[in-house]
């Protein structure tokens, strides 16, 4: 099952089906030809495999009417074995499908996924080798002008997931909070949950005095909101029967923070699973949904 950053990150090329062709130009220097529209196409790059062997997302950018580049964008969040086979025939098939050159794109915000990721790829035939062009968190541009953020939201959203934790931050809030303002109802609200538990401690509070407080809004949110808090316990409680112990918050907790990538030392972690007060732990449940670190999360000592 996709992550929910996985998610996230597919639904922002979407959205802005022209924003891979313009990172390839100007994050990864790719040159690409001129277009007068970019649209998304069928993920579907065979018709005889699988639906694992989808792309993340096809974008076809066209001139006068006509496909002149197949983008394929992949979001790659862990290492897979089978992506080093699967991303070049997506590429000569979206060649055959579409009759044009084809680019690849890889999304990696993790180090050491992009390392991974950026390794060349013999084909086998002479001279037949894929060096997979890899977007790394550090390629991506830090939108802190207004303007720039009005005339493309979506990378000020990727801007804010990239560089929430640096001092960047609140110049970049600030600058995405007007843009996603203008934006319809669904994508304004969907846009602003992102960036709001994206954002270190401190953009969060210059945002919320902006935003005169804050509840989350969008659909999206909302849905995986909900499941995480139904994963979490369960998997908790499952782990707490498990281990013959009644104290499921407890596991929820280190069950939610795991599933969101948090790092939890060894010291808080035992703190935590040593905690008694199932009303401590229910509001360190609610935290651990939309932390951003640890120190979020917890409060008083027990």
């Amino acid at each position: 099952m996709a992550s929910i950053q996985h998610e996230i990150l597919v639904e922002i090329f979407k959205n802005r089906p022209s924003l891979a062709a313009e990172l390839l130009s100007e994050s990864l220097h790719i040159p690409i030809p001129t277009f007068h529209e970019a649209r998304v196409a069928s993920i579907e790059l065979t018709e005889t495999q699988p639906a694992e062997y989808r792309a993340d997302l096809v974008v076809v950018l066209c001139r006068d009417g006509k496909p002149v580049r197949v983008t394929i964008v992949e979001v790659q969040l862990s290492q897979d074995p089978d992506k080093p086979y699967a991303w070049p025939a997506y590429l000569t098939v979206g060649h055959e499908r579409f009759r044009c050159q084809a680019d690849l794109l890889i999304v990696a915000p993790d180090p050491s996924v992009a390392t991974w990721c950026a390794r060349p790829i013999e084909i086998g035939v002479p001279g037949f080798v894929l060096r997979p062009p890899v977007l790394r968190k550090e390629l991506i541009p830090s939108i802190t002008d207004p303007k720039e953020a009005v005339r493309r939201p979506e990378l000020a959203l990727l801007s804010a997931m990239a560089h929430g934790d640096s001092d960047q931050a609140p110049a970049i809030a600030q600058a995405a909070l007007p843009a996603f303002a203008q934006l319809d109802g669904k994508r304004s609200g969907f846009y602003y949950d992102i960036l709001y538990n994206s954002i270190n401690d401190a953009a969060r509070r210059a945002l919320e005095a902006m935003m005169k407080g804050y509840e989350y809004t969008s659909p999206f949110a909302k849905k995986y909101i909900q499941q995480g808090v139904q994963q979490g316990v369960q998997r908790g409680v499952q782990r707490g029967v498990q281990r013959g112990r009644g104290e499921g918050f407890a596991d929820a907790v280190i069950t939610v923070l795991d599933l969101r990538n948090i790092s939890v030392p060894d010291a808080t972690r035992q703190r935590i699973l040593a905690e008694k007060n199932n009303e401590r732990l229910k509001r360190w449940l609610q935290r651990a949904l939309v932390a951003h670190s640890i120190d979020d999360v917890l409060d008083e000592p027990s």
